[in-house]
C-alpha cells in the first residue's frame, strides 16, 4: 500500500512542476496551476500527503531551478494540509472545490507575502511588480503592496486549480480512486 500511495504522491510532484513550468512558459497571467498535484494529492491521499506533496515540489523546485523556491515550501504544505482537511471532512465536489480555493486565495498570500518581502523585497518578477511598486508609490506600506497583488492572482489560480481537480478526479475510474486508498 504504501509504495502505491509514494508512487501516486511523485506523481503529484510531477504534475506540480510540469503544470506551473508550462503555465510559465506560456506567460499566462494570473493562473500559475502549480499545486494542482498537492490538491490532487491531498483530496485522495490526505492532508499529511497533501503537505508532502506540496514541500518535495518546492524541494526539487529549488534543487534543480532556483533555490529561493525552497523557503515557498511552507505555502505548498500549507496548501495540502488545508486541503486534505477540508476533504475528509466533505465531499470535495465543485461548490467545495470553488468554497476552498477562495480559503486558499487568502491563506497562500498570507504565508508567501511575508516570505517575499524578506527574500526580494516584496517583488515576485512578474507582471504584478508594477501593481506593487504603484500601491508603494501611492503610500502602501511594503505588507499590503505585496499582499494585494498576490490576493488578485490567486483568486483566479486556486479555485481554477481546485475545480480542475474535482474535474479530474471525476473523470478516473472509481477502482482506481478505491485501490489507491487500500
Amino acid at each position: 500500500m504504501k509504495t502505491k500511495l509514494l508512487t501516486f504522491s511523485a506523481i503529484c510532484v510531477v504534475i506540480n512542476i510540469a503544470l506551473g513550468t508550462f503555465i510559465t512558459a506560456l506567460n499566462i497571467p494570473l493562473v500559475f496551476l502549480d499545486t494542482v498535484g498537492t490538491i490532487l494529492g491531498a483530496v485522495l491521499l490526505g492532508p499529511l500527503y497533501g503537505a508532502l506533496i506540496g514541500g518535495t515540489t518546492n524541494l526539487i523546485l529549488g534543487v534543480i531551478l532556483d533555490p529561493t523556491n525552497i523557503p515557498f515550501a511552507l505555502v505548498n504544505i500549507a496548501i495540502g494540509l488545508i486541503v486534505g482537511f477540508i476533504a475528509s471532512k466533505h465531499k470535495f465536489g465543485y461548490k467545495e472545490a470553488i468554497i476552498t480555493g477562495i480559503i486558499l486565495s487568502v491563506v497562500a498570500p498570507l504565508i508567501g507575502t511575508p516570505i517575499s518581502i524578506l527574500l526580494f523585497g516584496g517583488l515576485s518578477g512578474s507582471g504584478l511588480d508594477f501593481l506593487v511598486g504603484f500601491l508603494r508609490e501611492v503610500g502602501q506600506n511594503i505588507f499590503t503592496s505585496t499582499f494585494i497583488p498576490r490576493i488578485i492572482s490567486n483568486i483566479v489560480d486556486k479555485p481554477l486549480s481546485c475545480v480542475m481537480v474535482v474535474f479530474l478526479i471525476s473523470r478516473m475510474p472509481k477502482n482506481f480512486i478505491s485501490n489507491l486508498k487500500s
